[in-house]
């Protein structure tokens, strides 16, 4: 099973990932090891919160936000 990230911006619209992200990733350990090694670049990059999607595009868990608090 693929999972992936979806993007969202400060209103909760899904905005567009950064360039270097991957599409998908092969199992729900390797994505959430690669968000929690860029999580702090993301938000740098404007992104405000994160949902983990499966590959057939249901919510794993999200949002999850990237701001402090």
């Amino acid at each position: 099973m693929a999972f992936r990230w979806r993007y969202l911006d400060a209103s909760g619209a899904e905005t567009a990932a950064p360039a270097d992200a991957p599409e998908e990733f092969e199992d729900q350990a390797e994505a959430e090891a690669w968000f929690g090694d860029t999580w702090e670049d993301l938000r740098t990059a404007g992104i405000d919160a994160v949902d983990l999607l499966d590959d057939s595009e249901e919510k794993v868990y999200g949002p999850m936000s990237l701001q402090e608090g």
